[in-house]
């Protein structure tokens, strides 16, 4: 095969050292002033909700699988746009009104009892494990260790603690207030990334030609793994053949979405935390058309790192790829990375750093919270119903460095895992683990009739048939270029895409069944928990809930504490050493006493958390930007299909 060598690119701006780049002055200055400048900023919810989705892991991971498979990847995100529609207009007005501030306390509130709750609980600690913290924390390190030629895990270090007292120190608030001006940064440092990267291949029609011959000088005899994929510029592909069959991108993939955008902690939480209903409409209006830039700051660029650097971000020979990235399954993950310490110069080299930091630190800090919620007021005060703030925050803040512990001990699976593809490796998790949970909140909002042992085993049987899934693919492990392909036809036959379809309709069913042959909900604990109820002004009668009823035993009919449990007893005095002073500060204890409120004030905050009511304006003005938004999301998959 005729091999079409490409001039090496270089970068005259960087400074060499032992044959690794590292950070000149002006570099040093923008990631330091950045993140000075990035203390005091605050702004909207829909760049909150993007944010929070775009960290390291998004940028490794999405133009890596961009550089091993083409444009298709891209779709992962313009799906996001018609999820997040569905988030503002249906899934938030019920969540409101419900007054619920975290998914399982919604499950808990509409089915009753506790063992969803926990199910749910812990579930979603596992997937923030597998499939967020590890991700983030892997590809976060494995930017620095291209760029700076760090080791992997000294890099991690020191992630993690920049990360740790961000987290520690701020809060979600934050989180929101900083994530406004961090999304802008990620975007105007990507676009501009983007089109230096197009000006060196020769802009999209030099991308196509180039990309097509991106074959690495040393490849495995006899194979064609090598080679790109014909169908690299085409959304759409093979139902059967295809790496990303087109029903798959279309309809498994919108189970992912609603899991990850509707239900997930991490997401919600924001646009729970909107001013009002059109407030968080707008902000999912807004997420929704930030979805559809990361195919051209990201997917592209990662197509683009491929074509002007085959033999490293193209590697298939397993001993040249565990030279060039320590891993043996391939590279593709270092294409963004890559781009960023060839073809950036000095400075902007420093803002891309800044912002793949910035990017890292959102997410974590995001899942940090939302991990640190579920676990103490789901998990830990079921064991401690009278445990008190001091006691649930320290606790918290111990859970999140637990989290961390166990997911950097899961980098090596990933390292390894689909390929070397981080993208697939996520997606692929996900889809043996959410779609159970895809199927019952969207049952539990839109059908009265699903009761709590319905959900219950369907959550069982769907986990059961996921993990069976998922345990056969962590043993069989996905063979490498040349190797021959000897996995169960359940592995090598049914799409990851296909199969969270698959599950969907089993827990559906499952859900269905079991509900139908046990007695219903009455529709008394049933107002403004579902679609049809949501603005009802009846009283809901709440389910009988023996835990919760054993946490409340030690209060008293105005709401007040036991007196063996007032709030001042748990205040430092005034005279406490400053050592103590200073770790309350940083697990987010003030010292300052819980402000009571009456029967009346605690009624009229209630109402006003839980009205979904708008002002016919801005109603309208929101209604009309999501027909925008889903307007040109159609036409972009039609125009790249």
């Amino acid at each position: 095969m005729t091999m079409t060598t490409l001039p090496a690119m270089r970068t005259t701006d960087a400074t060499v050292t032992g044959g690794k780049f590292t950070l000149e002055a002006a570099d040093i200055a923008v990631v330091v002033l950045y993140f000075v400048f990035v203390l005091g900023v605050g702004t909207w919810i829909g760049a909150s909700l993007m944010s929070s989705n775009v960290g390291s892991g998004l940028f490794i991971g999405l133009a890596g699988s961009g550089a091993a498979g083409g444009i298709a990847v891209g779709g992962f995100e313009w799906n996001a746009s018609w999820v997040l529609v569905a988030l503002g207009w249906i899934f938030v007005p019920v969540y409101i009104a419900a007054g619920v501030v975290t998914m399982p306390e919604y499950l808990r509130k509409r089915f009753g009892g506790q063992r969803i709750r926990i199910y749910m609980s812990v579930l979603s600690l596992i997937l923030y494990i597998l499939t967020k913290i590890s991700t983030d924390i892997f590809s976060g390190a494995l930017f620095i260790r291209v760029s700076l030629g760090w080791d992997l895990y000294l890099s991690t270090v020191v992630l993690i603690a920049v990360t740790a007292v961000y987290t520690i120190a701020g809060g979600l608030t934050a989180v929101i207030y900083t994530d406004a001006l961090q999304t802008v940064i990620i975007v105007i440092g990507a676009f501009v990334l983007m089109f230096i990267a197009f000006d060196k291949v020769g802009w999209y029609e030099g991308l196509v030609e180039q990309y097509e011959k991106a074959v690495p000088n040393i490849t495995v005899p006899n194979t064609t793994c090598h080679l790109p994929r014909t169908d690299a510029f085409h959304m759409f592909r093979d139902p059967v053949t295809g790496d990303l069959p087109w029903p798959g991108l279309i309809f498994g993939l919108t189970v992912l979405a609603t899991w990850a955008w509707c239900t997930d902690q991490v997401i919600v939480q924001r646009s729970l935390s909107a001013k009002n209903m059109s407030h968080a409409k707008g902000g999912s209006v807004l997420g929704g058309y930030l979805k559809i830039l990361p195919m051209f700051f990201i997917v592209w660029p990662g197509m683009i790192s491929r074509a002007l650097f085959p033999d490293e971000v193209g590697c298939v020979d397993p001993k040249e790829c565990e030279q060039i990235c320590d891993a043996s399954v391939g590279c593709s993950n270092i294409a963004y990375p890559k781009l960023v310490v060839e073809l950036m110069p000095a400075g902007m080299r420093g803002l891309m750093i800044a912002v793949l930091m910035a990017a890292l630190m959102s997410s974590l800090t995001s899942i940090f919270n939302s991990s640190s919620t579920l676990f103490t007021m789901d998990i830990w005060q079921r064991m401690r119903p009278h445990a008190s703030e001091r006691e649930l925050m320290v606790v918290g803040r111990v859970f999140i460095l637990v989290m961390t512990v166990l997911s950097i001990l899961w980098i090596p699976i990933i390292q390894s895992a689909n390929s070397g593809q981080l993208f697939d490796y996520v997606q692929s998790i996900t889809s043996y683990l959410a779609p159970p949970i895809t199927a019952l909140f969207i049952m539990a909002i839109f059908w009265k009739r699903v009761n709590e042992q319905g959900a219950f085993w369907g959550l069982m049987v769907g986990l059961a048939v996921g993990v069976v899934r998922m345990v056969m693919e962590f043993v069989y492990g996905t063979p490498s270029c040349g190797q021959e392909d000897t996995r169960p036809a359940l592995l090598k036959d049914v799409h990851y895409l296909y199969f969270a379809l698959i599950l969907l309709g089993v827990s559906a069913l499952v859900i269905t069944v079991i509900s139908l042959c046990t007695p219903p909900i009455e529709d008394k604990h049933l107002v403004r928990l579902t679609w049809w109820t949501r603005h009802s002004k009846e009283p809901r009668v709440e389910l009988y809930d023996p835990w919760a009823k054993a946490h409340e035993g030690t209060q008293d009919e105005s709401g007040s504490r036991d007196p063996s449990e007032s709030p001042s007893q748990e205040e430092p005095p005034a005279t406490s050493p400053c050592w103590k002073k200073a770790a309350m500060w940083l697990c987010g204890l003030s010292g300052q006493a819980e402000v009571k409120l009456s029967v009346e004030e605690k009624q009229a905050l209630e109402k006003k958390l839980t009205n979904i009511e708008e002002e016919p304006l801005w109603r309208n003005v929101c209604n009309i930007n999501a027909l925008i938004l889903l307007t040109v999301n159609v036409f972009l998959w039609g125009f790249f299909a």
